[in-house]
């Protein structure tokens, strides 16, 4: 099973062309699976230790949408094992899991992302340098909705800063470009001329001085290089920080329990809310099917629904 799943990872990465974060989430169910039953042989995993593995999951209390995602990992694998000969027969084809819970995302509403941002605005206004990438990486989050894997993954050539668009690749490696307006404009053009050289710097002169004391264990890779977003140390900002960021800022408004995705889910309602097309906002979001989009929908009717209950006098 170990060594399948190796070849499976390499499978969905390099032909499949998933994302990074789609083949780490299938090798660790796939290791789950592999600590009920062990380290088997592939022909050996039968329709009833699935089953057993969603059970225990079940019982280890894990959420109707972790279940969900396991058993569709189970199916994608062992579809991949017979395609592959690896199995004569595919024991995932009668294995049912609980259907995920449907429910709406968080969404902040639009006074108040602007009140944020506004704010954010005013303290990077003093010149500090991480107030200043801060206010541009929400910005940008807000005005594109992307993804935080594609703003950290952003270099300085994936911005047209005369055109106001940024080039980003999505899952699947798919490229799209996507637009943003005037306020992540004079934030983001703010970071890069006053906060980004100064965080560039830090790390420079960190690796200058690595490179006086220990030469032969700096690399060139250990550079900045041509990373939009840099973190404290002057390194490529990564998902970790911006999540931290959006939580220490959103938290206060929308609750715990809040990442990047509470900022792409309130952009792409606030679009729908705007009069923006579903079509387009699929294409914003970078999402492959229309279904996907269309919870958005539902999310700007379920608003409409809560603000006529408030409003209307025989509601």
């Amino acid at each position: 099973m170990s060594e399948a799943t190796d070849a499976f990872a390499a499978h969905v990465s390099d032909v499949r062309r998933l994302s990074p974060a789609t083949t780490k989430a299938y090798r660790a169910d796939l290791a789950d699976l592999i600590s009920v039953v062990g380290d088997v042989e592939v022909r050996d995993v039968q329709l009833e230790h699935l089953r057993e593995w969603l059970w225990v999951a079940t019982q280890r209390g894990d959420a109707r949408s972790t279940l969900a995602r396991r058993a569709a990992a189970a199916r994608g694998f062992f579809a991949w094992a017979l395609e592959t000969g690896h199995i004569p027969v595919d024991p995932s084809l009668r294995l049912i899991a609980p259907k995920r819970a449907k429910t709406l995302p968080k969404v902040a509403s639009a006074d108040a992302v602007s009140d944020l941002l506004d704010r954010l605005g005013h303290a990077a206004a003093q010149g500090d340098p991480i107030a200043l990438r801060d206010h541009a990486a929400l910005e940008l989050l807000y005005a594109t909705g992307v993804r935080v894997s594609e703003l950290c993954g952003l270099d300085l050539g994936d911005i047209d800063r005369e055109r106001r668009t940024v080039r980003v690749v999505g899952k699947g490696s798919k490229e799209r470009v996507v637009p943003f307006g005037g306020s992540a404009a004079r934030a983001l053009d703010a970071y890069l001329v006053r906060g980004r050289p100064v965080l560039r710097d830090r790390r420079l002169d960190a690796l200058a001085a690595a490179r006086a004391s220990e030469p032969a264990g700096v690399t060139d890779a250990a550079t900045p290089g041509d990373a939009v977003f840099l973190g404290v140390r002057g390194g490529r900002m990564g998902s970790r920080a911006v999540y931290d960021l959006v939580a220490r800022a959103l938290g206060p408004i929308m609750g715990g329990g809040v990442g990047p995705h509470a900022l792409r889910h309130s952009a792409a309602t606030h679009l729908l809310d705007g009069g923006a097309d579903l079509r387009t906002v699929q294409e914003l979001l970078g999402h492959a099917s229309l279904g996907t989009t269309q919870i958005y929908t539902h999310v700007s009717a379920e608003r409409l629904a809560a603000t006529y209950r408030l409003a209307h006098p025989r509601a």
